[in-house]
């Protein structure tokens, strides 16, 4: 998409959400089985096109290198066949669930004979706004067509290749199932205005959803017009309990931050009781250290992390609060849970959050105490995804607490409205 000035840039924007409002009643009102044909030539079309997707990634993934792009964001934004599959697994799962459209809440019956309903509606024009993940193009193409939603994406021009050859192969799904091609748009413009005018387009967007790094978030957040459900930056922890089993402990340790340390639901810091830091920490340490990790450590850490002879720098104040996304971790020594959940109170983000023990009170109290999304008792953060919750793929992961929270499948798409039945009752 080629503009010349900041009018016509509103214009071509303006244009696609036109085309997007054309597309919201004949998805509203799409039946089940018409979306789910949708989902399952979109998953068709995606594998049919491979070669023509991953050669547009390819190129992004090459461009990104140049620029000199970190190597977690460059991680992000590859594809090859796995993922590829991984993206077309979570479309077919989307299929397989349930429609939440149309679902009763709530019924009520009232005395003077209304019959009122609380059923499950879309929520119209999503515009969804993110980064680096080609792949939450699909998921989020995917959530948005299952419920009957009209999205209107705005990937970063990092990924804009991959995301035109995404889209492309969305729009057979869309025209071979017989629904609008606009159901699902991709806004091609690198301009960062094009954000600000899509979160400001009362009466076009019925809601927006950022995806991507603090900054992203909290410029949507600040500047939008329109509602926002605000996905979060991932700042999460693993406390280990004095009552921990070492080789669970390390186990969780290890996945939560090594399995993939580019995504928001990996481990950045390690809370380690006291009571056991000397004869569990310099173990785990090691294991981690073997696998890349950094370790930033206070000084307690640090003094028996040295004393082991494992590697490790001392901490800074801005550790404690640094989403690293990368194999660096940050640790530190606390006396007892009240000091863990602390610590976490002060540097968290409100996402996913894990006590290791065997201790069912200190477990209770960790669970009950700890204001994020998602609390962990002896399992690892990284099964914070839509995916592994069963919800299929997934748009995001909500650290608010208005209406949705965790991650973000089908029924977190959806609001509600009465419907109201009567046979001529008046109010008196």
């Amino acid at each position: 998409m080629s503009v010349d000035t900041k009018a016509e840039l509103v214009e071509s924007v303006r244009a696609i959400l036109r085309g997007a409002q054309a597309a919201k009643r004949r998805m509203a009102t799409a039946p089940t089985r018409g979306k789910n044909e949708a989902l399952s030539h979109m998953a068709d079309a995606i594998w049919a096109r491979r070669s023509e997707i991953l050669a547009a990634n390819a190129a992004d993934v090459d461009a990104a290198r140049r620029e000199g792009q970190p190597a977690a964001r460059v991680d992000r934004l590859m594809l090859d066949e796995a993922r590829l599959q991984q993206i077309i697994e979570g479309v077919r799962e989307v299929e397989a669930l349930p429609d939440p459209v149309g679902e009763e809440v709530e019924r009520i019956l009232r005395p003077n004979g209304l019959d009122i309903r609380k059923v499950r509606v879309p929520m119209g024009v999503i515009a969804m706004i993110y980064e680096a993940r080609p792949n939450v193009t699909v998921d989020a193409a995917a959530l948005a067509v299952k419920t009957g939603n009209v999205a209107v994406l705005r990937g970063g021009s990092e990924a804009l290749r991959s995301n035109q050859a995404l889209v492309a192969a969305i729009h057979d799904g869309l025209r071979q199932a017989g629904l609008p091609e606009t159901a699902v748009s991709l806004v091609a413009h690198a301009d960062r205005d094009v954000v600000d005018v899509l979160i400001r387009a009362r009466g076009y967007v019925d809601l927006a959803i950022p995806r991507g790094g603090a900054g992203l978030i909290r410029r949507v957040v600040e500047n939008a017009s329109v509602p926002v459900i605000e996905t979060g930056v991932g700042n999460c922890h693993v406390y280990v309990d004095r009552a921990a089993n070492f080789e669970m402990a390390t186990r969780i340790v290890v996945n939560a931050k090594t399995q993939r340390p580019s995504v928001c639901n990996a481990a950045e810091t390690l809370l380690v009781h006291a009571e056991i830091a000397d004869a569990w920490l310099p173990d785990a340490a090691r294991v981690l250290v073997d696998r890349g990790v950094a370790l930033r450590a206070c000084p307690r850490a640090l003094e028996i992390l040295r004393g082991a002879g494992i590697p490790a720098e001392a901490a800074q104040e801005a550790d404690w609060a640094t989403e690293y996304l990368d194999l660096i971790l940050a640790v530190r020594v606390v006396d007892t849970l009240g000091d863990a959940i602390a610590h976490i109170d002060r540097y968290g983000t409100q996402h996913s959050e894990v006590i290791v023990t065997e201790d069912e009170g200190a477990a209770r109290e960790f669970l009950a105490s700890i204001d994020a999304a998602a609390v962990y008792h002896n399992a690892s953060s990284r099964f914070t995804d839509g995916f592994e919750f069963g919800f299929g793929a997934e748009i995001g992961i909500s650290t608010q607490k208005m209406h949705a929270r965790g991650p973000m499948g089908l029924r977190e798409l959806t609001s509600y409205k009465y419907v109201v039945c009567g046979h001529g009752q008046v109010r008196e």
